[in-house]
């Protein structure tokens, strides 16, 4: 298949640039993944459309404030802004305290890599050459790249006093994605209800929606409730390159598969209950620690799997998942549950009754 294949015109004015006033307020397609039949909902009736029996996997990865703005040198200060987007990474600020103008460098940090060392993405890349000392805030934050990865990422090792977390919480922001342009006023409501293991650089959008109460009211109807984590990279969300999506290469993302959830997990399908992934980084953490059976066992690591069409599901039966790009790899993992012509049917549909698309968005029920 070609990556073509799931293009569709999404009007910009239906790209969300702010969360729901209230999270479990947001609409909820319902897709039925066999005859393409829709529905149209709203997230707070989920629990009526859950059985006792079923098993409600979620990411319970939480989101770094990820994005660092800095200066290359040493000794320099004053931090650059920027609005939570790539666009301000280009900009020209004066140095605090001198005359000449310097280039505000953005890092993206992606992945830990232990000793003080991430990968990061940088901005703009020419002025990150292995070698260079980078600063941040007043001085309180320092780097230096010391080396490049396959695809141009840069390894970058950190030097602070205390502790890095705490440091890049004050000099930090949210990674929001390029498309929103909006401020975001309340940064935990990029963060979801249960996100508790820090190391993610973009939220699992598709838990935004749950409050507390919602969850409560899930698990008194017996459904099982239990989490997984998978740290979110850039990986999930890079453009597919490729004209033939087989050829796309995934970058790897860590996760953690609980001995508890793959427990509550294969007691679930043995009981005849539906294993239901919020989001599609829970799907392909279930997807990854299936063995060919469909019986999950504990196990942490890399995961690089790519689901698209063609790709036989070993566990997971249902989706909970947000509307996403055209022509990316999560558009493809849905179609692979779903079928193709049935979900940008459902695509047209929701554009057609005004949904809200990507992270900020409105939620589907494929199942």
């Amino acid at each position: 298949m070609n990556k073509s294949d799931f293009f569709f015109e999404l009007p910009q004015e239906l790209i969300a640039q702010t969360p729901a006033e209230r999270r479990e307020n947001s609409r909820l397609m319902c897709l039925d993944k066999l005859t393409g039949a829709i529905t149209h909902r709203f997230f707070y009736e989920l629990p009526e459309l859950l059985r006792a029996g079923d098993c409600l996997v979620l990411n319970d990865t939480r989101v770094l404030p990820a994005r660092l703005y800095g200066y290359e040198g040493s000794g320099l200060r004053g931090q650059g802004s920027g609005d939570g987007g790539c666009e301000g990474a280009g900009s020209r600020e004066k140095g605090s305290g001198d005359a000449k103008e310097r280039a505000v460098i953005e890092v993206l940090l992606l992945r830990d890599l232990g000793g003080d060392v991430w990968e990061c993405m940088t901005r703009p890349g020419k002025k990150t050459k292995t070698g260079t000392r980078l600063v941040f805030g007043d001085g309180e934050l320092k780097a230096s790249v010391i080396g490049i990865a396959d695809g141009g990422n840069r390894h970058i090792k950190f030097e602070y006093e205390g502790i890095f977390l705490e440091t890049l919480d004050r000099l930090g922001e949210m990674p929001l994605p390029p498309y929103i342009h909006e401020k975001l006023e309340d940064k935990e409501r990029y963060q979801t209800v249960y996100s508790r293991a820090l190391g993610s650089a973009a939220a699992p959008t598709a838990g935004l929606h749950f409050t507390k109460e919602l969850l409560e009211d899930i698990a008194g109807r017996g459904v099982r409730i239990c989490y997984v984590t998978l740290h979110v990279g850039l990986g999930t969300f890079r453009p597919v390159r490729a004209d033939r999506i087989g050829e796309h290469k995934m970058h790897a993302e860590y996760y953690i598969m609980p001995d508890e959830t793959a427990q509550a997990i294969n007691e679930t399908k043995a009981g005849g209950g539906r294993v239901i992934a919020v989001g599609t980084t829970s799907c392909r953490t279930i997807e990854s620690c299936a063995d060919d059976t469909g019986l999950i066992k504990f196990a942490s690591g890399l995961t690089d799997i790519f689901i698209y069409p063609g790709y036989e599901f070993k566990c997971m039966d249902a989706l909970l998942t947000n509307f996403h790009l055209p022509e990316s790899t999560l558009i493809m993992l849905v179609s692979a549950l779903a079928g193709r012509e049935n979900v940008l049917n459902a695509y047209n549909e929701a554009i057609r009754e005004q949904y809200r698309f990507f992270s900020f968005g409105d939620c589907c029920f494929v199942h």
